[in-house]
C-alpha cells in the first residue's frame, strides 16, 4: 500500500454509512417521539376532569382540590420509591447540555411526571416528553454502539422528536436544541440534520392527529410598530431579568427549605401539595403548566387588577419552587411561559400607553429565554403564539437578548466572586 494511499483524507460525513444509519434513527425516532407525546399528552390532559375554576379570581379555587394535590403528592412519593428514582435527577437544561439520558431513569421520570401534571404541579411536560425521546435515542446508540459523538448526536434527535409535534415547529425545535446543547465541530452539522429529520417526522405525525398545539395560541390585539418600543424593549428585556431572579433565588430557598426537613423522602410532596394546593385555591389560575390558565389572564387581565396580577406572578413563582423542590417532576419553560405572559400584562396594566400586544410578547419571550438560555428560540416561540407581524418582532428579540444578557452577567459575577473567595481561602490556608 503506497503512504499516498494510507494519508488519504476521510470522505465527508454524508459520505459514510454511520451518516445514515443516524438518519434511518432519526426518522424513527421522529415516529417514536410523536407516538410518546400524543400518548402522554392525552394521559395528562385528565387533570381537566377534576380542575374547574368557576372563579379566576381570589379565592376562586374549591378546598377540595387540596384533597387531590395531597393525593398526587401521595402517588409522587410512592412512585419515586418504587421507581428507585434519585432524590434529585438531572434538570431538562443538564440532560440538553450534556446530550445525555440514563434509560433506566426513564420509567421513573414518566409515571411521577404525570402523576404531578395530573395533580396539578405546576411544572411543565417537557422534562417527561424530553426523558422518553432522549433515553430511547440513548438506549438504542448503546445497543448500536455508536462512539460518542454520535451517541449525543443521536440523543438529541431523541429530544427532537419527542418536542416536534408539542411545539408545533420544526424551527423552534432545532434552535432550542442547538442553543441550549451548544454542539461544536462536526456534530453541529449532524445535530442539525438529525434534529430536523427527527422533529419534522414528529410534527407531521402529531399535528395529523393533534393538530397545532402552539400555533396561535394566544390572541393579542394589533398594534402599530414605533420606533421607541425598541427602547421599550431594553425596560420589559430588564424587567424580565428582575422577575428571573426572583424566580431562580425562591427556588433555591424552596430546596434548602425541603433540604432541611427531617421528614421520610415520601413525606416530602405530601407537603408539596399541601402548599401547592392551597396556592391553587387563592389563586386558581396557578394550578397546573399555564398554558390554558395564561389564555385567561390575557383575555380577563383587564378585569383583573394590577395588584392581583402582581399576586398572580409571584403566586406562580412559589407554586413552580414548591413544586419542583418538593419532589414533583417536570419542566420550567410553560411555567416561566406564564410568569412572563402574566408579567407582560402587568405591565401594560400599569403603563397603558404601552400596547398589550407589546408588553404581552416582549416578557413571554424573555423570561422563559433568560431562564433556559435560549433566546433566539423563545423569540420564534413568541412570534409563532402571538402571530404578530414581521416588524413587532424586533422588540421581541431587544427584550430577549437584555435579559438573556442581564442573567448571564448576573451568574459571571457569581462565578467570578465565588472563585476569588476559593482563592483567598487557598492562600490563606498555605499561609498557615
Amino acid at each position: 500500500m503506497s503512504a499516498t494511499s494510507e494519508s488519504a483524507p476521510a470522505p465527508p460525513f454524508p459520505q459514510t454509512p454511520q451518516f445514515w444509519v443516524l438518519m434511518a434513527y432519526a426518522l424513527g425516532l421522529g415516529v417514536f417521539g410523536a407516538g410518546a407525546a400524543l400518548l402522554f399528552m392525552g394521559l395528562i390532559g385528565l387533570g381537566d376532569n377534576w380542575y374547574t375554576a368557576s372563579d379566576p379570581g381570589w379565592f376562586g379555587g374549591h378546598w377540595w382540590w387540596i384533597g387531590v394535590t395531597v393525593a398526587a403528592g401521595l402517588a409522587v412519593g410512592v412512585l419515586r420509591r418504587l421507581t428507585r428514582l434519585p432524590a434529585r435527577i438531572p434538570s431538562l437544561i443538564e440532560d440538553l447540555e450534556q446530550a445525555h439520558v440514563d434509560p433506566k431513569s426513564v420509567p421513573g421520570i414518566v409515571a411521577v411526571s404525570a402523576a404531578s401534571l395530573i395533580g396539578g404541579a405546576s411544572l411543565g411536560p417537557e422534562q417527561a416528553l424530553g426523558s422518553m425521546g432522549g433515553g430511547a435515542a440513548e438506549w438504542a446508540s448503546r445497543r448500536r454502539g455508536f462512539d460518542d459523538e454520535d451517541r449525543k448526536v443521536n440523543t438529541l434527535a431523541g429530544f427532537a422528536g419527542a418536542y416536534g409535534g408539542l411545539f408545533s415547529s420544526t424551527l423552534i425545535v432545532v434552535m432550542l436544541i442547538v442553543e441550549v446543547a451548544r454542539p461544536g465541530g462536526q456534530r453541529m452539522a449532524k445535530t442539525l440534520i438529525a434534529t430536523i429529520v427527527s422533529s419534522s417526522v414528529s410534527f407531521g405525525i402529531y399535528f395529523v392527529v393533534a393538530g397545532a398545539f402552539f400555533l396561535d395560541a394566544y390572541s393579542v390585539p394589533a398594534y402599530k410598530f414605533e420606533d421607541w418600543q425598541l427602547v421599550a424593549g431594553l425596560g420589559l428585556g430588564l424587567f424580565s431579568a428582575v422577575v428571573v431572579t426572583l424566580l431562580v433565588t425562591v427556588i433555591k430557598l424552596a430546596v434548602e427549605m425541603f433540604g432541611r426537613l427531617r421528614v421520610p423522602a415520601i413525606v416530602r410532596p405530601l407537603i408539596g401539595g399541601v402548599l401547592f394546593g392551597a396556592i391553587g385555591v387563592i389563586l386558581p389560575l396557578t394550578m397546573f403548566t399555564g398554558s390554558d390558565q395564561l389564555k385567561s389572564v390575557l383575555e380577563t387581565g383587564g378585569t383583573l387588577g394590577a395588584g392581583f396580577l402582581a399576586a398572580l406572578v409571584v403566586a406562580k413563582i412559589l407554586a413552580f419552587a414548591v413544586s419542583e423542590a418538593s419532589g414533583f417532576v417536570g419542566g420550567p419553560i410553560f411555567p416561566a411561559l406564564f410568569i412572563g405572559g402574566t408579567a407582560g400584562v402587568l405591565v401594560h396594566q400599569v403603563l397603558p400607553g404601552m400596547p398589550l400586544g407589546l408588553t404581552f410578547t416582549c416578557m413571554l419571550a424573555a423570561v422563559p429565554g433568560a431562564l433556559v438560555s435560549a433566546p433566539f428560540a423563545v423569540v420564534l416561540l413568541a412570534a409563532f403564539m402571538t402571530q404578530v407581524g414581521a416588524l413587532q418582532t424586533a422588540p421581541i428579540l431587544i427584550a430577549v437578548v437584555t435579559a438573556f444578557l442581564a442573567i448571564e452577567s448576573i451568574k459571571y459575577v457569581f462565578v467570578t466572586r465565588r472563585r476569588n473567595t476559593a482563592s483567598a481561602g487557598r492562600e490563606r490556608s498555605r499561609g498557615q
